[in-house]
């Protein structure tokens, strides 16, 4: 479970010196008819050459000697494209949001981890991430997600053009969260952080975790609820979500928080 919101048959052969082989006699009966026919068979003798090869008395032809045979044909390796558990993220486009248009863009550590990095220092993000320090500690964090089987993919939450939120989209349904309330096949699990201390507290949560709860249930049709788990300390998160049209369902207490479990379900879409 991510940690907490913010705001994988040899036959015999006659010998090469031309002498009999193994199983033929090695004297004639003088009574034995001659074949006449023989006198006829002309009288075929391999080249020295070939004999002493064949003996193992000389090495083979030296490479520049034998004949050419054509390379076989080089495959072309296909680079492995990582999928996700999540009916492909990154194909998922951007959304029209009251406050803009809005995408969410899987993380690339190399292009990305120092301004993730950065949010989680902030002290109000890392009160409740617990992901402050160097960079190191971030990357772990989501290298951990990359390497996995695509259950969760972390994302930019990018804002008419402007990276300025944190996301990860999760299989709660395959989650350790699963254990801790009635999860049914496909739920979708959301964790948010906005990065810009300026646009927190004025409502661009709610409206982005509306938006997102309904791209979620758009772009994965066997999804019928999108999941929260915010720690039930943390509320401004609470109610960021119960004004994204979320429902309370439950208070648990998991390993690292105790956490108020919210839904945005398919069905309820319409009434709030």
């Amino acid at each position: 479970m991510p940690p907490t919101d913010a705001s994988a048959d040899s036959g015999t052969a006659p010998a090469a010196d031309g002498s009999p082989g193994p199983g033929a006699g090695a004297d004639t009966p003088e009574d034995t008819p001659k074949d006449t026919d023989a006198e006829d068979t002309l009288d075929l003798r391999l080249p020295d050459e070939l004999v002493t090869f064949l003996a193992g008395d000389e090495p083979p032809p030296a490479e520049e000697d034998r004949p050419r045979q054509a390379a076989p044909p080089r495959l072309t390796a296909v680079p492995a494209v990582r999928d996700d558990l999540l009916d492909h993220v990154r194909d998922w486009g951007p959304a029209d949001t009251p406050a803009g248009v809005f995408q969410l863009v899987p993380v690339r550590v190399a292009r990305d981890l120092p301004l993730v990095a950065r949010w989680m220092n902030d002290p109000a993000v890392a009160a409740f991430w617990a992901l402050d320090g160097t960079e190191e500690v971030t990357e772990k964090h989501l290298d951990a997600q990359l390497a996995g089987d695509g259950r969760s993919v972390p994302c930019l939450g990018v804002l008419d053009g402007t990276p300025m939120s944190y996301w990860e989209i999760y299989r709660a349904d395959l989650d350790s969260l699963a254990r801790y309330y009635p999860a049914r096949p496909h739920d979708t699990g959301v964790h948010i952080l906005i990065g810009d201390i300026a646009e927190r507290g004025r409502g661009l949560g709610s409206t982005l975790l509306r938006s997102v709860a309904d791209l979620v249930l758009d772009r994965r049709p066997a999804c019928a609820r999108v999941v929260a788990e915010p720690d039930i300390r943390n509320a401004p998160s609470v109610a960021a979500f119960l004004n994204a049209g979320y429902r309370f369902a439950a208070e648990v207490d998991l390993p690292a928080k105790r956490a108020a479990v919210m839904m945005r379900d398919r069905s309820l879409c319409h009434l709030l």
